[in-house]
């Protein structure tokens, strides 16, 4: 068995109107799923990805409006999206024009990186990815030229206060090796360790930053809730087998219907899940018209008058 990459990434927005809007318009992503979130039916979960919604392209986020996150560590701290590196500059100036925090255009782990944040504060970054990970699929109709737009996601990263049990679980769990580590860019006398999925790659990388002298984080608006990892649909059986026989608590089978899932929590306390490549956002939208209308899994339907009233437009 072998986890292929980051499949998606979700977080949380106090303010969805504003959420969609910056990641439609600012960042030039398509929204490719309209739906709520199957376990709290008063919230939206939104899909921005690529054109085709490809698993490794979607940053998803629950609409929940709570305080702010407090940073921290025992939290997914940092979100990169995959783009070229001659894009960079003039991500740069896009910011500067809309007033967007940002960093410098800087070389971190020998790639090029632009750290910003999104408007409620959401630490992200763009990297250039070498021109490797999955073919992009660009979006006829984004704002952001073609040669511009985001093509996917690549690392995460996560901070932990202490590396090895967060170190064994990525590598003798779920199969990752421990490839480099590099000085953190904040604090250059903590290290930030490098495990690779697949083939490696910016899309296949989970970065842990070991911070053991930051407060626990709690989770708000404007963190990240969970990262999910890659596998193919024929590997997912064995991968529960795998947590079972390994004895990792973990959630059970959870069919989302546009992928299937399992949830674990590292020891550290980040929540990661496995989740399929498959069947895929087209299988109950037209691939054309993906994200245009509110999407529930089969489900829910039966509640679709009184889940859709209870939510108010993003438009």
């Amino acid at each position: 068995m072998n986890l292929l990459g980051i499949h998606h990434v979700t977080a949380i927005s106090g303010d969805i109107r504003e959420n969609y809007r910056f990641y439609t318009q600012v960042m030039g992503m398509r929204l490719v799923k309209r739906s709520v979130n199957q376990d709290d039916v008063s919230a939206y979960h939104l899909f921005y990805a690529d054109a085709k919604g490809n698993p490794g392209t979607d940053l998803t986020f629950f609409d929940w409006p709570i305080p702010k996150e407090r940073f921290g560590t025992r939290s997914i701290v940092r979100t990169h999206l995959r783009v070229k590196a001659s894009s960079l500059a003039w991500w740069a100036r896009h910011f500067d024009e809309l007033e967007i925090t940002h960093g410098e255009v800087t070389e971190i782990d020998g790639r090029k990186t632009l750290m910003f944040e999104d408007r409620e504060g959401q630490r992200l970054a763009l990297i250039d990815d070498g021109g490797e990970g999955p073919p992009a699929a660009p979006y006829e109709h984004s704002p952001i030229e073609k040669r511009y737009q985001v093509r996917g996601l690549g690392p995460v990263v996560v901070s932990v206060p202490t590396l090895t049990p967060t170190a064994e679980l990525l590598t003798k769990v779920l199969g990752m090796r421990q490839a480099r580590d590099y000085g953190h860019p904040d604090n250059p006398a903590n290290r930030i360790h490098v495990f690779e999925m697949g083939e490696g790659g910016p899309h296949a990388e989970v970065h842990v930053a070991v911070e053991p002298d930051l407060p626990n984080a709690a989770q708000g608006a404007g963190g990240v809730h969970h990262v999910a990892f890659r596998t193919p649909d024929d590997q997912y059986d064995a991968w529960h087998e795998r947590l079972n026989t390994m004895h990792v608590p973990n959630s059970g089978p959870i069919d989302r219907f546009w992928f299937r899932s399992l949830y674990l929590r590292e020891p550290n306390g980040v929540l990661f899940e496995i989740a399929t490549e498959g069947p895929g956002f087209a299988v109950d939208e037209d691939p054309m018209t993906l994200g245009e209308r509110i999407v529930l899994p089969p489900s829910l339907e039966r509640h679709r008058n009184e889940i859709v009233s209870r939510l108010k437009p993003i438009e």
